[in-house]
């Protein structure tokens, strides 16, 4: 269903640092820059991308809102929390946990961060079916 995510930030060096960081605990490679010097991260068909505000005004998160990431294991979701506090993150939400998912009934893996820039993201592992 999506092709692609932006999110925004003031400072570009802190976002790579932290972005490069939580999505290598994920075996995702560093990002690259783009001509207009944003970050593009490209995984699996998709594509994240973190830069300044197109419209040139201060980058802000969305309040209600959560950037979801699919991570490879249980491993994956408690190295990419771990990635995120160590490179300028922030806990939200407690630690990484295992629980049910309300939409599919079945075990989930989840951890949740802010960035530095205050967008709140999630990482999650999906027991097979």
């Amino acid at each position: 269903m999506f092709r692609h995510l932006v999110l925004g930030t003031d400072d570009i060096e802190r976002a790579r640092i932290f972005y490069d960081a939580t999505f290598a605990a994920m075996g995702i490679a560093p990002a690259q820059a783009d001509a207009k010097g944003r970050l593009l991260y490209r995984n699996g068909g998709g594509l994240f991308i973190v830069g300044h505000p197109i419209d040139g005004q201060p980058a802000s998160h969305a309040n209600g809102g959560t950037v979801g990431f699919l991570a490879p294991s249980p491993e994956a979701v408690k190295a990419w929390h771990a990635a995120g506090l160590a490179h300028g993150g922030q806990a939200c939400e407690g630690e990484p946990e295992n629980r049910i998912s309300p939409a599919t009934g079945r075990g989930i893996w989840v951890a949740y961060l802010r960035d530095p820039d205050g967008n709140k993201l999630c990482a999650a592992w999906d027991e097979p079916q």
